[in-house]
């Protein structure tokens, strides 16, 4: 199996249970991997072949833009919008971090892994 991941995709949103998170927002950080069978792609040379990073960057930058409590469910989201737009894909894991998130102590991120397969 074959991987396609997309590190530091950059956003600003409003996630979080706290009434200021979903008001102020904050920064996040999302990265995703995706295992899919690349050998027809890699012959091809065709974008119609492959698990397209851009269309996976367009769901996850669409998935963050919905507000939600917890970083469970937008990772979620984005897992499940994947397995259903891209079905080459097998498998994979999507990271959700809140950067500096709103909690005592002098913590950078919090971060949400959430695996997820067809």
């Amino acid at each position: 199996m074959d991987t396609i991941t997309l590190n530091n995709i950059k956003l600003y949103a409003y996630h979080g249970c706290l009434e200021e998170e979903t008001l102020i927002g904050s920064e996040y950080r999302v990265d995703v991997v995706v295992k899919a069978d690349l050998s027809k792609p890699a012959l091809t040379d065709s974008l119609k072949d492959t698990a397209d990073y851009v269309l996976i960057n367009h769901i996850v930058k669409e998935e963050m833009r919905i507000p939600s409590k917890l970083l469970e469910h937008v990772a979620r989201r984005i897992a499940d919008r994947i397995l259903k737009e891209i079905s080459l894909v097998v498998k994979g894991k999507v990271r959700v971090s809140k950067i500096n998130p709103p909690i005592r102590g002098d913590v950078s991120s919090v971060s949400v892994n959430y695996s997820f397969t067809r």
